[in-house]
């Protein structure tokens, strides 16, 4: 398993790709969800890192020993985004493209479902509301 971060900073994707690379690696598969402009000004992340932390951790694992990926990496933002920001970089390596593919969508779907991380939208009216 490679990292899994909760950061306030940018990600690196670049860095990440490199990373990922691996003799036994024949498909590396990255997802980047960034703040789209559907009304909203920005949106802000807030999380309870532990637990959030433990949350992808056990997802990764669980993906890692399901799809036979090796390696996987999580990182997901919190604080202010704005639109095009990055939310979240999901990157995947496995021996195959179609155990990489299904690897980071099983991630992202169970990281959308179980991690506590709760966003605020803040319109461009400045109005504001706090979901999960």
């Amino acid at each position: 398993m490679g990292i899994i971060a909760i950061t306030r900073e940018d990600i690196d994707v670049a860095q990440l790709l490199k990373d990922a690379k691996d003799p036994r690696t024949g498909g590396i598969v990255i997802f980047v969800g960034t703040v789209r402009d559907d009304g909203m000004e920005a949106i802000e992340f807030e999380s309870f890192d532990e637990v959030a932390i433990s949350d992808m951790e056990n997802i990764a694992k669980a993906a890692t020993e399901k799809f036979s990926l090796n390696s996987v990496d999580i990182i997901h933002r919190n604080g202010l985004l704005k639109v095009e920001d990055t939310i979240l970089v999901i990157v995947v390596g496995a021996g195959h493209r179609p155990e990489a593919f299904d690897g980071c969508r099983y991630i992202l779907e169970e990281i959308k479902h179980y991690v506590p991380i709760w966003k605020k939208d803040i319109s461009e009216g400045g109005k504001e509301h706090w979901h999960a």
